[in-house]
């Protein structure tokens, strides 16, 4: 075994011999035996290796799987330097490079960020070495690896370095390598973050921003969805999953993409299940961020949803819906016990329903028109909401006023602009609902959406619209002295500004959670002794 001393010789012996450095085959496997000695010999064993690994072929096998054995040394530092020095070995030999990209690839499973951090650096030197064999190595792990964390840190790190590296290192053709192997893995099982993510390096593909392109995206989508599945409302994992899934399909949406497969699959499986999360939501199991996640989406997808099939049915079902969270105004004693104590109404919610209702109704007008005492009715309730949104949006704007640009930026002003989009949004949609007959022109952008343009909600230049009343022959000139109700009076995170999707979605997996251990777990012991057949 040689010791620090004897493998500097043996170094400067093969070094000194320049092209003569082959001959010295005795001197090579000797340093290989460094890796029995201690730290030190190690590190140098490590470096001497890549240093010479190319002037002697019958020693490269036993010299690779040294290297490997670094790998998962007990020393960090002996750890980091052969995880740096693997990709040296790849430098004209190219054949090595998928063996090499999948041990690296099952390193990512690495605890130490510093470590983690290492192993990916020596991955971008793969791939700007040869990237169609480190993709190779890559996607071989994402198919085939057991381990939760090694295949989510994969497509993370392709992720987050296919636009970062760019055309430089994925051409065209590892682009396509990549299209197909991602399509692969998006048609076994994966965990929902999983998906998001190979999703996302689908999109920042050049064959994946066409229109036919799009449409292999959304077809994606629906195939991890399974429109033919019943969904199951009990099982929270499953419906995350499908809001997760949706919402990889609604950038793609338009007129020449429909959504109506996704529609038709909201209403016969969703809208029925949200009486259940509701339910759930009010045995304190907290759903209504989900149930809001979920209307959000249908929100969405109807705009291009194209031939509905019952469309009339739709409709009625939504504004059943939409009934349950616009009520009547209260009379009597309810009434003043409102005005003193503030309501308490799901702004939220009301915007995406409201939205939704507008949209569909527009190609059923005789929905309402048809049933005068349905139209009565959903008037008194759309004057009464009027009312107290209008007075909410009130309150919000004095409490976001003359704030500075800096002071909005918190997380509590932030909810307020939120809510003040929402409660705006709804008032445009009820002063078309309210006129006489219905009228469905007007058209908003959703308040968790980003604005195309128009007047900022803080300059208060944007367009004031009056009181809604029975009235309305006459709206603009009417005046009342009748007392409005008050405004709601919870906090506003609680009503207007909505939930997204729960975070961490990590845990949600086949595992059934990740196994995380010590700073390495079993690591790629077996897989050598030859190279695997790629």
């Amino acid at each position: 075994m040689a010791n620090v001393e004897r493998l500097y010789t043996l170094y400067n012996l093969i070094s000194d011999a320049k092209d003569k450095a082959p001959q010295h085959k005795k001197e090579f496997a000797e340093i290989l035996t460094g890796v029995k000695g201690g730290p030190g010999e190690r590190r140098l064993t490590s470096q001497f290796i890549a240093r010479f690994y190319s002037y002697f072929p019958e020693h490269q096998e036993q010299a690779l799987n040294t290297l490997f054995d670094l790998c998962e040394d007990d020393d960090v530092a002996i750890r980091k330097q052969a995880i740096k020095d693997l990709p040296t070995l790849c430098k004209g030999k190219t054949e090595l490079v998928p063996k090499v990209a999948d041990i690296l690839a099952q390193l990512l499973q690495m605890e130490d960020v510093g470590e983690l951090i290492t192993v990916q650096n020596s991955l971008v030197l793969l791939l700007k070495t040869d990237a169609k064999g480190t993709l190779t190595g890559l996607f071989y792990q994402i198919q085939h690896s057991e381990d939760e964390l090694v295949r989510e840190r994969c497509i993370r790190f392709l992720h987050s370095k296919i636009k970062v590296l760019g055309p430089s290192v994925f051409s065209t053709e590892v682009e396509t390598l990549v299209h197909t192997e991602a399509k692969k893995v998006l048609q076994v099982s994966l965990s929902e973050e999983e998906f998001v993510l190979m999703m996302g390096i689908l999109r920042e593909l050049k064959v994946c921003r066409t229109p036919k392109g799009y449409q292999q995206l959304v077809e994606l989508v629906a195939e991890q969805i399974d429109f033919t599945r019943p969904l199951d409302a009990t099982d929270l994992e499953s419906v995350h999953r499908l809001a997760a899934c949706t919402k990889q399909a609604l950038p793609y949406f338009s007129t020449t993409i429909k959504s109506t497969q996704f529609v038709e699959f909201m209403w016969r499986e969703v809208l029925p299940a949200l009486d259940i999360l509701q339910q759930g939501a009010a045995e304190s199991n907290n759903n209504n961020a989900l149930i809001l996640d979920l209307l959000k989406i249908m929100a969405e997808l109807v705009p291009n949803a194209g031939e509905v099939e019952n469309l009339s049915g739709k409709i009625s079902a939504i504004y059943k819906k939409l009934l349950e969270v616009m009520p009547l105004p209260p009379e009597g004693e309810a009434a003043t016990a409102a005005l003193e104590g503030g309501v308490t109404l799901e702004f939220s919610r009301v915007e995406c329903l409201l939205f939704i209702f507008h949209t569909l109704a527009k190609n059923h007008q005789e929905f309402l028109t048809g049933d005068s005492e349905r139209l009565k009715d959903f008037r008194t309730r759309l004057q009464y909401f009027a009312r107290v949104t209008q007075a909410y949006q009130k309150r919000l704007r004095e409490a976001v006023a003359n704030k500075t640009g800096e002071e909005l930026k918190t997380e509590e002003n932030k909810i307020k602009l939120i809510a003040v989009k929402t409660t705006g949004n709804i008032n445009i949609l009820i002063i078309d609902l309210f006129r006489q007959p219905p009228s469905y022109k007007n058209k908003i952008t959703l308040s968790w959406k980003p604005a195309s343009g128009g007047a900022s909600v803080l300059n208060g230049a944007e367009k004031r619209h009056p009181p809604i009343t029975f009235d309305e022959k006459s709206p603009k000139s009417q005046k009342t002295d009748r007392q409005i109700y008050a405004p709601p009076r919870d906090k506003y995170s609680q009503k207007a500004a909505g939930g997204g999707m729960r975070g961490g979605n990590r845990n949600r997996n086949r595992g059934g959670g990740f196994r995380r251990g010590g700073g390495f777990r079993g690591g790629f012991r077996g897989r050598r002794g030859g190279y695997r057949n790629y």
